[in-house]
């Protein structure tokens, strides 16, 4: 779970050169492509949809219902706030890293993709017990709302990804007017989150979309949304697939959040080969930790299931703050083993007679590939944390891309001693620098992620990483 506050805003139409992320652990990167046959863009969470209208007539009739929309540019940044509505803890700074590898020519084209868990406004009252450090004002809906969409415009980010959205419609009442188009799809059963894809619409246009219900395989009511987009204005008819997902949280069932995992990975390879191998961006909260064997699966492609417990396979139960603050690390080396039954194999596998899992694509992890700082990175790359509260300090939350693409950069995240005088996340303030630009305030939460990506020439293969 993640949340994000916001301040309320006016808008106006914004700037390139600003951007801002409300959350501490959300996730952005940058894109650009060269003239030959490479594209770079930066990532950030945002989503956008083709279509001029909602899919279904009635779009709140059914927790089944995804809903697809698409407006043109309009101001949207705050003018002024209300003294009141700004926070006054002290400042917490978060800076942009450039990637070694970067692209010879500045005239390659690019684009930004950002992924952000915002915490649903349900999860944020049925779970307050895990967010007693936030102040109630600061967890309020119509706070956050606010500044989760201020936040995202300042960043400007092509591409936006969220999850765990229950207040979709608020959400892009707001972000259209800053000219994204948007497009959910809610979760099955009686849950009332989903996940919210957005884009700009004068960048993007969408040339097909498909959505994911895990329920229809027997894994839980978890949903996770692909779209191809296509770069307006480039002149090589650049396009990428863009996934979305939140794996189910329960870590006793490895089984089902692997299952999720790889049937992703599935549909997205599948979805890529029929519009020509494009390159692919998968975002969201895995709801698994870098020394995971399920992080281990989806950068190496296979696991054999018989070798793990599956209540470890996404190594959160070894998370709890005060494990991780006293031992300095999230990974245990005790193993232990519990039985699989033969429906959980093939849940897990996609096979009745196999123990290995497999997915057909071959991913980096954006914050991986881009090297960081010892203060805020783990061994293997990998952010120390992107989700914070009573019962959990780690990194769930990811920017996976393929060949073709490569990261152009990443936005920081924050240091474990810097993580504890917030005593959780969200907290109050929190400021990203871009470059010389300027710095902006704005609140801290988990799981915000911005990348910015080049597309880079492979065959016919082209690709952009998070940031």
């Amino acid at each position: 779970m993640r949340c994000v506050n916001c301040v309320g805003c006016s808008w106006s139409r914004p700037s390139r050169a600003h951007g801002i992320i409300s959350s501490g652990g959300h996730l952005s990167s940058r894109f650009y492509q060269c003239p030959s046959s490479s594209l770079s863009f930066r990532s950030s969470f945002l989503c956008c949809s083709s279509t001029s209208g909602p899919s279904d007539s009635n779009p709140e009739s059914s927790s089944n219902r995804s809903y697809s929309y698409s407006r043109r540019w309009h101001n949207p940044l705050p003018r002024r706030r209300h003294p009141d509505q700004m926070p006054s803890s002290s400042r917490i700074a978060r800076d942009w890293i450039d990637s070694d590898t970067t692209p010879v020519s500045q005239a390659s084209e690019r684009f930004t993709v950002v992924s952000y868990n915002i915490l649903g406004d349900r999860n944020s009252s049925y779970h307050r017990d895990l967010y007693s450090n936030v102040s109630f004002p600061y967890l309020k809906w119509g706070y956050r709302k606010r500044l989760i969409c201020e936040e995202l415009i300042r960043l400007n980010p092509d591409i936006i990804c969220m999850q765990e959205v229950d207040k979709y419609f608020d959400l892009f009442s707001m972000m259209e007017k800053a000219g994204y188009a948007g497009s959910y799809k809610r979760r099955t059963g009686d849950n009332i989150d989903g996940c919210a894809m957005f884009w700009k619409a004068d960048s993007f246009r969408v040339l097909e979309r498909e959505n994911i219900e895990f329920s229809q395989f027997g894994m839980r009511d978890n949903v996770a949304q692909l779209a191809v987009l296509e770069l307006r204005k480039s002149n090589k008819s650049r396009k990428i697939l863009l996934g979305n997902i939140h794996v189910l949280y329960n870590p006793n069932k490895g089984d089902v959040k692997l299952g999720q995992i790889r049937s992703l990975c599935s549909k997205a390879h599948l979805l890529s080969k029929k519009w020509g191998d494009i390159p692919i961006v998968l975002c969201g909260d895995f709801n698994s930790t870098p020394q995971s064997p399920l992080y281990n699966f989806l950068a190496s492609s296979e696991l054999n299931v018989m070798e793990h417990d599956k209540r470890e396979l996404s190594g959160q139960k070894n998370c709890h703050p005060t494990k991780v603050l006293e031992t300095g690390s999230n990974f245990s080396n005790t193993i232990t083993f519990s039985s699989w039954t033969n429906e959980e194999i093939q849940v897990a596998t996609g096979q009745e007679n196999s123990y290995w899992a497999v997915h057909p694509l071959k991913l980096n992890s954006s914050y991986a590939s881009v090297k960081g700082s010892s203060n805020t990175r783990d061994s293997v790359g990998e952010p120390l944390a992107t989700s914070y509260h009573l019962k959990f300090l780690g990194t769930v939350d990811y920017l996976w891309y393929s060949d073709g693409l490569v990261p152009a950069g990443v936005l920081d995240t924050l240091p474990i001693d810097v993580l504890c005088k917030t005593k959780g996340l969200p907290c109050q303030v929190c400021i990203i620098k871009q470059f010389k630009f300027g710095e902006y305030t704005c609140m801290l939460n988990n799981a915000l992620s911005f990348l910015r990506l080049w597309f880079v020439g492979i065959g016919k293969r082209s690709l952009g990483t998070c940031f």
